[in-house]
């Protein structure tokens, strides 16, 4: 496990915190951090589990695919902000298409 899926754990328990106190006292600004550092959370988590897939693929990789799945894994581990835009891209394009259209 990598330490960003830990620390997408600790915001996504920290922001379910405050989003629960703002409710409580009616603090809106607490709130939308609560829910800010619950998004962060669940962003870092994705992070981290690309990280921890490239990883298990590098170890798995035919002998003439492993470098192209390290330079991928290098370039997440560079670019952490453009790998979690690229997962969310991809999950929105698939989660679209399992859709019917009508």
């Amino acid at each position: 496990m990598t330490d960003q899926r830990i620390e997408g754990a600790a915001n996504g328990i920290s922001g379910k915190i405050k989003n629960g106190i703002g409710n409580l006292t009616g603090d809106t600004k607490l709130q939308l951090e609560g829910r800010f550092d619950e998004v962060k959370g669940k962003a870092l988590d994705a992070y981290g589990r690309a990280i921890d897939t490239l990883e298990t693929l590098s170890d798995r990789a035919p002998a003439d695919l492993r470098e192209p799945v390290r330079t991928g894994l290098d370039f997440a581990r560079r670019k952490p902000l453009v790998t979690t835009g690229i997962i969310a891209v991809l999950a929105f394009i698939l989660a679209g298409s399992g859709r019917r259209r009508r």
